[in-house]
């Protein structure tokens, strides 16, 4: 058995712990990372044969145990974790996005790095461990790999940045980003904003490499004490002389190909199918495979919009480097849903649409941490025909659509009204129509669009724009910013900086990088640059939408709410809930009543009659009984010394027959029969014994037949 080496870092206040030597004998590398009683355990492992592929084929799991947090799944039928909820997903995007840029071009091995959450103390972040507990393994294995990364949480309340919050603070926080770092420079950002400054910003991405740089620091050391010897691998993604051959040969159809958008893929594959020819003349696949072809180009065509852009200013669109796509937008142009509108910029077309539903239609979700709510649900779907291609349709969201649809979530996350002042649960979902570049974006936009044109009052607009860049391989100082990125942009620059805002901050990022790390100094200057963009953006859709509609579509349904004392709570409830199923089967049709621990009872339907009972319904059912209030009821049963009058299920008593009139009573039937409404004044509570009486109090028709008492 191997000996286990261990080490300790005080960092933030704490102690990181980590292990590797003893545990997965047969991965390449693993490490057991421990935060309190939060521990991460993170396996590497890699194939001996190069891949034979284009690309480098990294994947990256995040698992979440139930056991971690000493929970066993909810479900009746299903104990074993199935798919990776999103959050998960979310996370292990994060990861590849903050180590798959330091790993060398030419590097073809499949490597795989799983993270298992193994315990969890619901105090520290299991998320804040995994970019370092990767990274560290990485570093420690023989694989090729340019670190070490770092990521930090940097939360902000009320204006104080706090590095690595606990759990127990992050609900309430105003703000969240995860920055990784290398060297300095920032490989990936994720979170969100409450309309944070863009100087702030700056002042936070500051604090993260501050911190990052202990941590980096701290794996460069255990690499140097314990780490492997690193395999060898090419530079070039693929053979020089085949590079050579594009550029003397082909270079001018490359370049013609790389500006004519719409024939682009046709050309280049023209040029890729005779480098093909030219190096295996016997129709044979011995010298050189048509991938490695088409990449050769694809290098090559890399290097020429590089150039382009950096000599001359020149993109491939035409157009200026802060120029925005043309626009068109337009609110409303679904009937019958609760909200929508088309957002177009450039070839890339968005559709979003906006339900509307009750809070009992809140998504959950259910993690070692328990179950928890989701009412703000944004869904983004990218078939293939908006790539103008065919292809089997996916009904399983992938990672990039789990990503895309995130960030319009994250945008959107402070600007929601409160439950309290529109109890509904929300769910938009964004169909890209077609892809040129910045969809995610294009969402984000869409979304504002659909939440005002259905009515949500949300506190502002939002509106997303992408920052690409484009730097001198040879020296990242010099470098050019791209306002809104469209697709060769996004493949061939250095990176796709997505921000959502308002006419105030920022209030979501994700960066995707291609770089070792962007230096702080570029990122800043790009949120500058976004800002401006952002800010025309939003004067563009306030034109056409200046704010929320002052009405719900007739469509949507309406939510009334009502309070009541949070001890009546089961009693509206009923055992196993039967008092409200007894409601909504009495009422029948489209009603929702849901309860919440505050006393807040939220009575939805697209019907207002139907509200109207349910109203009735609960109040009668909580309603204490207040003396010398005059009541209306059925009358259920007479005797000869009385009536008994159901007002509600919580109040009912007798009408004592001398109680019955200002004069003298002989007989109650004479006065009431039963089924009859009469109109009674609470005279008497006893030992919760209820008496009424007539007397004095106005009745609308004698012996006026009714309908049953609620309470039936």
């Amino acid at each position: 058995m191997k000996n286990e080496f261990t080490k300790t870092l005080e960092f933030n206040g704490g102690s990181i712990s980590i292990a590797t030597g003893l545990l997965a004998p047969r991965a390449e590398s693993s490490v057991r990372m421990q935060i309190g009683e939060t521990v991460v355990f993170t396996v590497v492992s890699m194939s001996m044969q190069d891949s034979g592929l284009d690309y480098f084929p990294l994947s990256v799991e995040y698992m979440e145990k139930f056991y971690a947090g000493g929970v066993i799944s909810g479900s009746r039928f299903q104990k074993r974790e199935g798919r990776p909820s999103d959050d998960a997903t979310l996370v292990a995007r994060q990861v590849d996005h903050s180590i798959r840029s330091l790993f060398p071009k030419g590097f073809k091995k499949d490597v795989n790095v799983i993270i298992n959450v193994m315990a969890y103390d619901n105090e520290n972040d299991p998320e804040a461990m995994a970019v370092f507990s990767a990274s560290l393994a990485l570093m420690i294995s023989s694989i090729p790999f340019n670190g070490p990364s770092s990521s930090v949480k940097i939360g902000i309340k009320d204006g104080q940045m706090t590095v690595n919050p606990s759990m127990a603070v992050q609900d309430d926080l105003d703000s969240s980003f995860i920055v990784s770092v290398r060297e300095g420079r920032v490989l990936n950002i994720e979170g969100f904003g409450d309309e944070v400054p863009e100087e702030e910003m700056g002042k936070l991405l500051d604090l993260a490499v501050e911190n990052c740089e202990k941590l980096n620091a701290f794996q460069s050391e255990v690499a140097k004490e314990i780490g492997k010897q690193k395999l060898e691998y090419a530079e070039l993604p693929v053979p020089a002389e085949l590079i050579d051959d594009v550029k003397a040969d082909f270079a001018d159809r490359v370049k013609d190909g790389l500006y004519d958008r719409d024939r682009r893929n046709e050309l280049f594959a023209e040029v890729a199918a005779e480098l093909y020819t030219k190096h295996n003349p016997d129709g044979d696949s011995e010298g050189v495979s048509k991938g490695q072809a088409m990449e050769a180009v694809e290098y090559v065509a890399r290097k020429l919009m590089r150039e382009g852009v950096l000599s001359d200013e020149k993109r491939t669109s035409g157009r200026k480097l802060e120029e925005i796509r043309p626009l068109y937008i337009e609110a409303g142009v679904l009937p019958r849903v609760h909200g929508s509108a088309l957002f177009q910029r450039g070839e890339t077309q968005c559709m979003s649409i906006a339900t509307l539903g009750s809070l009992r239609l809140a998504q959950l979700s259910e993690s070692f941490e328990g179950e928890h709510e989701k009412t703000f649900i944004h869904h983004y779907h990218g078939p293939s025909y908006s790539l103008g291609e065919a292809g089997r349709v996916n009904y399983y969201a992938g990672r990039r659509e789990v990503g895309h649809g995130h960030i319009s979530e994250n945008a959107f996350r402070k600007l929601l009204p409160a439950e309290e002042d529109f109890p509904y649960t929300i769910r938009v979902v964004s169909e890209i129509l077609a892809q040129r570049g910045s969809s995610s974006m294009a969402a984000a936009c869409g979304t504002t669009m659909a939440l005002m044109d259905a009515g949500v009052p949300i506190k502002k607009p939002v509106a997303g724009i992408s920052v690409g860049l484009v730097t001198n391989d040879d020296d990242i100082s010099e470098y050019k910013l791209l306002t809104d990125i469209e697709d060769v942009e996004d493949f061939y620059g250095d990176m796709d900086f997505k921000v959502t805002g308002t006419d105030k901050g920022v209030t979501a990022i994700q960066l995707d990088n291609k770089l070792m790390g962007v230096p702080v100094a570029i990122l800043k200057e790009a949120f500058m640059q976004s800002r401006t963009a952002r800010l025309s953006l939003l004067e563009e859709m306030t034109s056409v939408l200046p704010a929320p509609r002052p009405n719900l579509s007739q469509y949507a349904p309406k939510v009334t709410t009502v309070r009541i004392k949070v001890d009546k709570i089961g009693e509206l409830i009923g055992p196993g809930g039967k008092n409200i199923k007894a409601i909504l089967e009495k009422i029948g049709g489209d009603i929702d009543i849901n309860i919440h621990d505050d006393g807040r009872v939220d009575i939805a339907s697209a019907d207002q009659s139907k509200i109207d009972q349910g109203i009735e319904w609960v109040n009668g059912i909580t309603e204490e009984p207040e003396l010398n209030k005059i009541y209306t009821g059925v009358v259920d049963k007479v005797t000869d010394y009385g009536a008994f009058v159901d007002v509600n299920a919580n109040i009912s008593g007798l009408l004592h027959i001398s109680a019955m009139s200002d004069g003298f009573v002989k007989d109650p039937r004479s006065i009431v029969n039963e089924g009859d409404r009469v109109n009674v004044k609470l005279i008497k509570i006893e030992n919760g014994r209820l008496s009424f009486s007539m007397k004095g109090v106005a009745q609308n028709k004698p012996a006026e037949a009714a309908a049953p008492a609620n309470n039936e």
